[in-house]
């Protein structure tokens, strides 16, 4: 069986921070409480694989946000995790 797409909607969430972004994809994605919580492990976790069989058996994964908080225009922690994604080959973020 081949992989299917995977979108993963957190609009109705409030995410300010890092922590709150962790916490919204853990569940859904199936993350491992051994998780790094970081942006490299998140790289980890949607390029290399092995971290969790969800985000493995998605293609593409796409995470659907809304454009604020976290990722208002000029929060640094929200910019350098949407250059996580546009980086990415398997994982797209829409906000």
């Amino acid at each position: 069986m081949g992989a299917a797409e995977l979108v993963v909607d957190l609009r109705d969430r409030r995410i300010e921070t890092l922590a709150d972004f962790w916490d919204s994809i853990a569940g859904p994605l199936g993350l491992p409480d051994w998780f790094g919580r970081n942006l490299d492990a998140w790289w980890d976790t949607i390029e290399n694989g092995g971290i969790s069989a969800t985000v493995d058996d998605a293609d593409p994964l796409i995470v659907r946000v809304s454009p604020s908080g976290l990722f208002a225009p000029g929060n640094s922690d929200g910019t350098r995790l949407i250059r996580v994604f546009q980086d990415s080959t398997r994982a797209t973020l829409i906000s």
